[in-house]
């Protein structure tokens, strides 16, 4: 299966064929939308005029879940639309949030206990006694100066066959990653963090968009 939103995550339709049918769960030859993983939130897509309900990863496959009587065979030549909007949203959250916690990975050496990329905002959850709040400065003092940059963000495979994937700032870091990522850290935009204690010893930053609404073109 190959999947388009690594090759380029700013498609927005695709007529693919489909390869397998299980009841309403189907495989596609090619997919351009994304199912969850990383904590990367999955694609609102259309299959013709039918919705995606669900969608599962299995090994280097996803299956998606249709509504009953889909009517669909194998060897259908099908379109696959997604929610744009959504999914440059959840784009650049993912990196947001991907920037943060490098940041606070190299200057803190904290460890991170779990994270969460919704289309509105992005949450990393850390081990932490304090208030995290007190670091705020310090990592979006460095945010910043990244995005300002403008970097570019450079992805591909550390491993084809298991489908291993990173993303890499040259002077910043390399980061294993299989999400969909922009091109640059310009894209990405600046955020607001807000702390929420989601346990003891445990400190959540949650992160937003300041522009959240905000559309790029992109040939």
């Amino acid at each position: 299966m190959r999947k388009v939103f690594w090759d380029n995550p700013y498609q927005q339709s695709l007529t693919t064929i489909v390869s397998q049918v299980n009841g309403n769960e189907l495989l596609f030859k090619e997919t351009i939308a994304y199912s969850f993983s990383g904590g990367q939130e999955s694609d609102k897509a259309w299959i013709n005029d039918l919705p995606v309900i669900d969608s599962r990863k299995e090994g280097n496959l996803i299956y998606y879940t249709l509504p009953e009587g889909h009517d669909l065979s194998v060897g259908d030549v099908v379109q696959m639309t997604i929610d744009w909007p959504r999914r440059y949203r959840l784009m650049r959250l993912h990196f947001a949030a991907e920037l943060v916690l490098e940041i606070v990975t190299q200057k803190y050496h904290l460890e991170k206990v779990g994270a969460h990329i919704a289309e509105s905002k992005a949450r990393i959850d850390f081990v932490f006694p304090e208030h995290i709040s007190s670091l705020f400065d310090v990592i979006l003092d460095d945010y910043n100066k990244i995005i300002h940059a403008d970097c570019p963000i450079q992805t591909g495979f550390t491993d084809v066959t298991t489908q291993r994937r990173f993303w890499k700032i040259d002077g910043f870091a390399e980061i294993p990653c299989g999400g969909t990522h922009v091109k640059s850290t310009k894209e990405v935009g600046y955020v607001t963090l807000k702390r929420s204690r989601s346990g003891k010893g445990i400190e959540r930053i949650e992160i937003r968009l300041i522009d959240s609404e905000f559309m790029g073109t992109f040939n």
